[in-house]
């Protein structure tokens, strides 16, 4: 069809008579002919599938917009989660960090108070040592002043007196004699 239509055009144009530009009745009927059996096999053979190919592929594509609507709702909403999570992550961080520190005071104070308690029962303990070694020396003291005074006494008179007659003496009288001025 095709070749007889290129063979008459080119035998018109062979024949010096036909201009191409200029309308030809037959031409034109053939051309119109060519076209609508052209149309009704391209339409039912070609625009059918080729429409369905374009049509298939909107629907993928608002499928795939839809598939990337819903993913993005939904990464944003996990997102919301997360940065939920993290801010109750943040709040439990610091709950523990403010117990840790009031813990950690408490336990400071605890200690404070129990060495401040150590310490004053070691003063008082040394406050007692001392007041038993005090009156230790001070009796050890008088008897070593009733010996001396004895002896001293035993030299002036120059006589044997009873040692244990002359000590309850000695010790009566410097029991009454105040020391330093205390009694």
């Amino acid at each position: 069809m095709f070749g007889f239509m290129s063979l008459t055009a080119v035998a018109a144009v062979q024949e010096g008579g036909a201009d191409l530009l200029s309308p030809n009745g037959g031409l034109m009927f053939w051309t119109i002919v060519i076209f609508v059996l052209l149309l009704v096999v391209l339409s039912r053979f070609a625009f059918k599938p080729m429409l369905a190919a374009v049509e298939a592929r909107e629907r993928k594509l608002q499928a795939d917009l839809d598939e990337a609507k819903r993913d993005r709702e939904e990464a944003a909403r996990v997102l919301a989660e997360h940065r939920a999570a993290l801010e109750k992550a943040r709040g439990e961080a610091q709950k523990l960090i403010a117990d840790g520190r009031a813990t950690a005071e408490k336990l400071r104070a605890d200690l404070l108070e129990q060495t401040k308690a150590q310490q004053q029962e070691m003063l008082d303990r040394a406050r007692r040592d001392i007041d038993t070694e005090k009156n230790n020396a001070i009796a050890a003291l008088r008897r070593e002043a009733v010996d001396l005074a004895i002896a001293g006494a035993g030299k002036v008179i120059e006589r044997n007196l009873d040692n244990d007659a002359n000590r309850k003496l000695v010790e009566s009288f410097l029991g009454s004699v105040s020391l330093g001025g205390k009694k």
